[in-house]
């Protein structure tokens, strides 16, 4: 992934409404992993809209700075074969 904020927030931005799944680091020696869907990029934060089958929790957020420390990696689907 992109090595500035700047560059991964416009990666982000040219992913807006794709499947993704989700890898974070919830604290604890917890990982949290789901599927969802990329909903929205602000200047400090993104949301993510997850698969209401997986998980109560219907959005989470997060800062680009996950990303850059790698705290929460997101890998898209390929829309025309589903495949991650």
């Amino acid at each position: 992934m992109a090595k500035r904020l700047d560059e991964i927030k416009k990666d982000l931005d040219q992913n807006v409404g794709r499947k993704l799944h989700l890898k974070a680091n919830g604290g604890r020696r917890k990982t949290i992993e789901r599927s969802g869907r990329l909903t929205e990029t602000y200047p400090s934060v993104f949301i993510v809209e997850l698969d209401k089958v997986h998980s109560s929790i219907e959005r989470l957020s997060f800062s680009y700075a996950d990303i850059l420390t790698e705290t929460v990696e997101l890998t898209f689907f390929d829309e025309t074969t589903n495949i991650v």
